[in-house]
């Protein structure tokens, strides 16, 4: 039965990923048909995807920054003293709103909303787009407002009917302002993990159930995959995209896959092995908006005014695309000194946390060659259409481990992290891609929810891309290289202002500049960038 889903699975990914949703669907039905019982599922709130993401405690950045929607915040310190199974407000600036979200929490509804919005200027290096730089308007250099605002509504489904273990939830996105990387920068991966397209759109709607105690949990529904996989929680301090979801997967599968602000179809399986060990899986259409090509020229597609293909063919979030290829994904997490909610009445000293994820990917797909035409001839040479290669895979690994803190009680500490992937180089543009760095917690004195850091991050141009462009006899690409110092700083409970500073070498690997003729082997400066994030929640 394994071996006759994995192969129906890649075969005809877009017949059989319908057929396989479909089924899971009818299993949702009969989980749902059961009567609720204590021995067989928790509280919402109880999954131990949430767990894991937070068991670095207080160290953990405030406010995670690698996109909306990624409800990993760490704790709050001091904590708010509420009643048991009272709504906390406390951190929202609208409150009760008049008293709707008391009333709606009376029967488990939730209502959350966050504002996001930033200032990004370059002041050195950089180009302007292509239409720009060809009409001769075009400078490297410039300003860049962006904002996000996000609405979710969640239901606790045993408050609502009394199916225990049992969340439903749907969140939508408003983007507006323009991408700095997109006008600017040129580079692999944005300097901002908010630049979107602009849109008003659907993101997710999907049910989670929870079973025998919250061992086994699974969430089904269009789903953004970045929420929970490849996570690092130190990392989602920073702003610049590389730290949220990897460079690797953004540049090289289609749209970026179903990442922020995009999702798929998918079904998402949890199962906690032991009190160290999580196992977590998923399967997904791989090309949320189901683009038949990436956003890259050589592949003979792509949208000028729409670089990331986000809004070309599902500009409001509701195709549910399952036409295409399955992308399938699996997480092994190792987590070690967990950190109590509270460590204000802890009695002895739970050890320094750490987190350690393996995990990897398949992708069913077809992906163009960048070495061969469909000729089989050198494309760099011949020109042509690219070869289709049939599959895509990845490998990576993560770590988050607070390294130092003068007490279990004190509020300052020191994490570090680092994240590597690997994949292969024919039909990818980026073959390997790593980020590290560190965060202080606490830095000052009195602002215990503040955190500084330090990012570096690394991505290296395939082989196959290379290839490609020393066959043309254009600039061979090589790696690029990013920076990031930043500082979060909690202003109110439900404010967070931010001003962060990056420098990029060799963006994209050393693109030629599109302002000079390409015999000049003039290549994109490397870039100073400043930027200020705000983050509201309303």
């Amino acid at each position: 039965m394994r071996s006759g889903l994995l192969t129906s699975l890649f075969l005809q990914p877009g017949r059989h990923l319908r057929c396989f949703f479909l089924k899971a669907g009818i299993t949702c039905c009969l989980l749902l048909s059961l009567p609720p019982q204590g021995a067989r599922a928790q509280t919402p709130m109880d999954d131990q995807v949430e767990k894991d993401q937070q068991s670095l405690g207080n160290s953990a950045p405030f406010m995670r920054q690698s996109a909306l929607g990624i409800n990993t915040n760490a704790l709050h310190l001091p904590r708010a003293h509420t009643p048991e199974d009272a709504l906390d407000t406390s951190d929202t600036l609208l409150g009760t709103m008049g008293g709707l979200r008391t009333w709606l929490y009376k029967y488990g509804i939730t209502l959350d909303m966050e504002d996001v919005e930033e200032l990004w200027g370059n002041t050195s290096g950089g180009a302007p787009s292509i239409a720009d730089a060809r009409s001769g308007r075009g400078q490297g250099t410039g300003p860049s407002y962006l904002a996000v605002t996000a609405p979710t509504l969640s239901v606790d489904l045993e408050k609502f009917i009394g199916l225990k273990g049992g969340l439903f939830n749907i969140s939508a996105l408003q983007t507006r302002g323009r991408s700095i990387t997109q006008d600017h920068l040129a580079n692999y991966n944005p300097a901002s993990s908010y630049e979107a397209d602009r849109s008003t759109r659907l993101f997710e709607i999907w049910y989670r159930q929870l079973l025998f105690n919250g061992k086994l949990g699974f969430r089904i529904g269009q789903q953004n995959l970045e929420s929970e996989f490849m996570l690092t929680s130190y990392g989602g301090l920073f702003l610049n995209s590389n730290f949220g979801w990897p460079m690797a997967p953004s540049v090289n599968l289609y749209s970026g896959g179903p990442s922020w602000p995009l999702a798929s179809p998918a079904l998402r399986v949890r199962y906690h092995v032991t009190h160290a060990f999580t196992l977590l899986a998923g399967v997904a259409d791989d090309n949320p908006p189901g683009n038949r090509y990436n956003a890259f020229s050589i592949q003979n597609g792509g949208n000028a005014a729409d670089q990331t293909n986000q809004v070309t063919h599902d500009g409001s979030g509701t195709r549910f695309n399952t036409g295409t290829g399955a992308l399938m994904i699996g997480e092994l997490h190792y987590t070690l000194n967990r950190q109590p909610e509270d460590l204000s009445n802890a009695t002895k000293d739970p050890g320094l946390p750490c987190m350690y994820k393996l995990g990897g990917f398949y992708d069913t797909g077809k992906f163009p060659d960048y070495r061969y035409n469909t000729h089989d001839q050198l494309m760099g040479k011949n020109g042509g259409f690219p070869r289709w290669d049939r599959g895509n895979w990845m490998v990576y690994a993560v770590i988050d481990q607070m390294v130092w803190r003068p007490s279990f009680k004190d509020d300052r500490s020191l994490g570090i992290f680092a994240r590597a992937t690997g994949n292969g180089g024919d039909r990818n543009m980026v073959s390997f891609a790593a980020d590290t760095g560190f965060n202080l917690k606490a830095p000052l004195s009195g602002r215990s929810n503040d955190s500084f850091g330090i990012g570096w991050g690394i991505g290296r141009s395939s082989s196959g891309w290379r290839q490609y462009n020393r066959n043309a006899g254009m600039l061979v690409p090589g790696n690029e290289n990013h920076l990031e110092i930043t500082y979060q700083m909690e202003i109110k409970p439900w404010l967070v202002i931010q001003p962060d500073f990056q420098e990029i070498w060799n963006p994209m690997g050393g693109k030629a500049d599109p302002r000079y003729p390409l015999s000049t082997h003039r290549r994109i400066g490397n870039e100073t960038i400043f930027g200020l994030h705000t983050s509201i929640t309303l």
